[in-house]
């Protein structure tokens, strides 16, 4: 499958392969996951170079990025469907390399989460384009096909970030790792503007006015699929920043398992990968509605035996036990949040860029505020987390039982 040719913003075109256009846009992905992981095992070390003694406060690297990353998306789905997709990514990614190169130099903790918070900025814009890319080229169970493998990708950078990150404190210190981000920037910039085709039509672009900028935001707002989604996938992704803001802390923490808790923290997220990869495989037999209702209650189902269990441990279950659980829990995660963003996109083709900047603001800063509240809870017990988990999906379930007025596992219900 290929691209039908394409201009970019001049008058030159270009055909792309299906298969690099995923790889494209899955770097694009993999890039906000590799800016959190990557410092996942370097936040000890952080906060001893910076005078940061509560451990708790050292989280703070990650949700600084994921604010930037999450409120900033607003601002760029209306200039993407203003001015195209490629000028906003390439004004992103230049952002970003920016906030990443000031890291490297940052003389205090306070300094380095304002350069944290540039680099979420710049980086929103690459969630806002991929994902509005891949909704002007497909709809549907295709559409979800696409951004499984996507996700994929992004899923496998839990797997690669913390190992780089262990690899590069072993040669250097922690403000090497903002070096590391800008180079990922810069081969994201490179290629994006070497190959990547303008996908939004210029008769589908949208006046940059008041009224029309607050009209899109009413049709995404007032749309029950569209919105209903949107809230549950917020709520749902709280989950995965809960567990990535207190990874270190339980793996070091409860189980005493050194630096060598990457290895784990890699195990898990290659289930989750590979869940991702089975949903691509899968939604087009099942629906994307049936896939993702099944495996959110089943994410419920666990979880809340977790807990159950973690309570009669005394607060933590033993590791074995713990790690079958929580991948358990995890691979069943894979299989939602790509179909829950097809399904909530689905709705908006003709306001792509506004619908994804929403989506991903609600994702990113409701998931990413949920899930720090959650991990700033971390009382030395796998309490918090495990609670943490089974609300959230509850209350994800609650949120897409209302958008599909009740039924579920079955057919979408007709607006």
């Amino acid at each position: 499958m290929t691209f039908l040719s394409t201009p970019r913003d001049r008058s030159d075109a270009a055909d792309l392969p299906y298969g690099e256009f995923v790889a494209m846009i899955a770097l694009l992905m993999a890039l906000n996951a590799a800016a959190i992981d990557v410092y996942i095992p370097a936040l000890s070390d952080i906060g001893s170079a910076l005078g940061v003694a509560e451990a708790n406060r050292r989280q703070f690297v990650i949700t600084a990025y994921v604010i930037g990353f999450g409120a900033s998306q607003i601002v760029y789905g209306p200039l993407s469907d203003r001015f195209g997709r490629r000028r906003v990514l390439f004004s992103g990614l230049g952002i970003y390399i920016a906030g990443a190169v000031a890291a490297i130099f940052v003389p205090s903790f306070e300094a380095l989460l304002l350069t944290r918070l540039v680099q979420g900025i710049g980086a929103a814009a690459t969630r806002v384009v991929a994902t509005s890319v891949v909704r002007d080229r497909f709809r549907g169970a295709q559409m979800a096909s696409v951004m499984s493998l996507v996700m994929m990708v992004f899923m496998v950078m839990p797997v690669f970030a913390p190992n780089l990150g262990s690899l590069v404190l072993a040669f250097g210190n922690w403000r090497e790792l903002s070096g590391v981000m800008c180079l990922f920037g810069v081969v994201a910039l490179v290629w994006s503007w070497a190959r990547l085709p303008e996908t939004l039509a210029p008769e589908n672009r949208r006046e940059l006015t008041g009224r029309k900028v607050v009209e899109a935001f009413g049709i995404v707002l007032t749309n029950r699929i569209a919105f209903g989604y949107l809230l549950a996938l917020a709520s749902f992704f709280g989950v995965l920043f809960a567990f990535i803001a207190q990874a270190e802390q339980i793996y070091t923490g409860i189980y005493g398992l050194g630096p060598s808790f990457t290895i784990y923290f890699s195990l898990v997220a290659c289930f989750m990968a590979a869940s991702s990869f089975l949903n691509s495989r899968l939604v087009s037999r099942f629906g994307t509605r049936r896939l993702s209702q099944i495996a959110l209650l089943a994410f419920i189902v666990v979880s809340g035996l977790h807990l159950v269990l973690a309570l009669a441990y005394g607060g933590a279950t033993p590791f074995p036990l713990f790690l079958g659980l929580l991948i358990a829990m995890m691979s069943f995660f894979g299989f939602v949040p790509t179909n829950f963003n097809a399904l909530a996109m689905e709705p908006l083709g003709r306001v792509a860029g506004v619908g994804s900047s929403v989506l991903g603001a609600a994702q990113t800063l409701g998931g990413g505020i949920l899930g720090g509240l959650i991990g700033y809870l971390y009382d030395g017990t796998l309490i918090p987390l495990l609670g943490g988990f089974l609300f959230l999906a509850c209350l994800s379930f609650a949120l897409v039982a209302i958008a599909e007025r009740g039924r579920l596992f079955t057919a979408p219900v007709d607006d």
